[in-house]
């Protein structure tokens, strides 16, 4: 589990940026702020909840 202010381990993903999938890795956010959200699976309790209300905070 990350916490705020740490340093992020060497990754690779696919990430949907702007209405499109993107490749993004470590080097991408390096020196940069970035929140990273995970969820267990797709169709799940989490999806209307969670995501709505982190896009809801997104700026």
């Amino acid at each position: 589990m990350g916490i705020i202010n740490s340093e992020i381990k060497p990754f690779n993903a696919t990430a949907f940026k702007q209405g499109e999938f993107v490749e993004i890795s470590d080097a991408d956010v390096k020196g940069k702020w970035a929140v990273f959200f995970f969820y267990p699976a797709d169709f799940t309790f989490v999806c209307p909840t969670e995501l709505g209300d982190v896009a809801d905070k997104y700026e």
